[in-house]
């Protein structure tokens, strides 16, 4: 057997049985991490958790001393104390940076349980419900690539959950008190789940009503087959919208009609924070607002980023872990075009990070008379890419980010050039994938049919050299 039919072998798919009672799957889900903790190597998981704790504590000295403010944290719960006062939503301006809300009603409304704390309760309770959320993320990201095997998935849960504070969007996110990890589990959870369940799309279109970017999760599922669950996420992002309609009839007006289009809201495009595609234009182009080449730019990194998102789902025959790669593409493109994406929004490099060290993991397993180190390098640049704080280390002040000169703004713009290499470096790998295996570059209509796997199920196999 050839190493492409060898991967070709492991993209079969098994058929799929009713689901199980909610209560059964309830008990499951519960039990899944002490079952996966007891079939764990026990010295591998006590040297990971070592680490992983000693990292932890680490992190938490460094914490006390850079005075984490958690401001984003402090804007949501003045959001929900709005909803619950019948106050101007979109008139509030809090903290010392007088920051306004700029989610839609429906997550103001989500946000009304924080009002029944103090802050202090608060700071502590939504970092460690941030840290359970980044474990769960990292899972749902190892169940996505289908690496590495089931009973090292807990050490590797732990090891990235501790040492991932360090990276700089998971790092961020902690400091900012934001709730990027909580909307990436709402639709990493709805990924990876069957295509066949019926409810496949609630969570993406929940995410959505929060906060509008994942509806380009919709838009893949749309793109690449799965048209019913790409309607459920429209119908419950429709749903939140009603849900604001009809409790804040006013703010919903007021965000659809005007605030939502108020950019100044948010804020300055040109900034070193706004690590979106924009942002790198602007600064590049010396103005505080890109305008036409910014907008151009955009919108040929969604068609293209989209399209390879498509591709590699489509190439499920030929391209192993190919839904994890048409995922991490959709979720970069999503970064990529979203008209601000601070530095936290890139929390996405988690997923991106263990598809590359499963690449790299299955690169170095080759025979050394035909094993490379692509996938090493880039898994390793990725993640010093991640961990570099480049963009804070080269920050100029004030309207000097408007005078660099192009090689100074590389560590500026790190992360959107991350991006498109990432989307560069998988269409380089589908299209050897595809021409090793003989198969047209094209998906052909019906092609992908019955030929995708569920994610979940996907196994490394022995890799083909391309």
């Amino acid at each position: 057997m050839t190493a492409v039919q060898d991967e070709r072998s492991a993209v079969r798919t098994v058929p799929e049985q009713a689901p199980a009672p909610l209560s059964d799957r309830l008990r499951t889900a519960l039990g899944a991490p002490a079952r996966a903790l007891r079939e764990a190597p026990r010295r591998p998981l006590l040297a990971v958790s070592a680490l992983a704790l000693f990292s932890l504590m680490a992190y938490a000295v460094v914490r006390h001393f850079a005075h984490t403010s958690m401001v984003d944290m402090i804007v949501y719960r003045a959001e929900g104390a709005a909803v619950a006062n019948g106050d101007d939503l979109y008139g509030l301006r809090v903290t010392q940076w007088n920051l306004p809300a700029t989610y839609p009603p429906f997550a103001a409304m989500l946000f009304v349980p924080t009002t029944w704390f103090p802050v202090p309760f608060l700071r502590v309770a939504i970092t460690l419900g941030n840290l359970g959320l980044l474990a769960l993320f990292t899972h749902l990201s190892f169940k996505l690539v289908g690496w590495p095997r089931r009973e090292l998935r807990a050490i590797g849960v732990i090891l990235v959950t501790g040492a991932g504070v360090w990276l700089e969007p998971v790092y961020t996110t902690l400091r900012y008190g934001q709730i990027n990890l909580a909307l990436a589990c709402l639709i990493l959870w709805d990924l990876t789940r069957p295509d066949g369940r019926r409810s496949k799309g609630i969570a993406i279109g929940i995410a959505a009503g929060i906060k509008l970017t994942p509806g380009l999760f919709a838009v893949y599922l749309l793109i690449t087959g799965r048209v019913r669950a790409a309607f459920v996420a429209g119908a419950t992002f429709l749903g939140t919208f009603l849900i604001g309609a009809l409790f804040l009839p006013d703010a919903t007006w007021g965000f659809w009609t005007k605030y939502l289009y108020d950019s100044s809201r948010v804020g300055k495009t040109e900034i070193v924070d706004n690590q979106a595609l924009s942002g790198a234009v602007a600064r590049l182009l010396h103005t505080a607002e890109p305008g036409a080449v910014g907008t151009l730019a955009s919108a040929a990194v969604a068609v293209a980023g989209l399209g390879i998102a498509a591709w590699a789902a489509n190439s499920t025959r030929w391209l192993p872990r190919a839904e994890a790669w048409g995922v991490c593409c959709a979720a970069v493109t999503a970064v990529l075009i979203s008209p601000i994406s601070w530095t936290h929004h890139w929390v996405w490099c988690v997923p991106m990070i263990v598809l590359l060290g499963c690449e790299a993991a299955v690169e170095h397993g080759r025979p050394a008379a035909v094993r490379k180190v692509r996938w090493r390098a880039a898994f390793w640049a990725t993640l010093v890419a991640f961990v570099s704080f480049a963009m804070w280390a080269a920050k100029p002040q004030g309207a000097l980010v408007l005078e660099l000169s192009p090689l100074r703004q590389i560590p500026t713009s790190v992360y959107p050039l991350v991006g498109i290499c990432f989307l560069l470096a998988a269409a380089l790998r589908i299209r050897a994938r595809r021409l090793a295996a003989g198969a047209p570059l094209v998906a052909l209509p019906g092609q992908r049919g019955g030929d995708r796997p569920d994610p979940a199920r996907e196994r490394q196999q022995a890799p083909a050299a391309s």
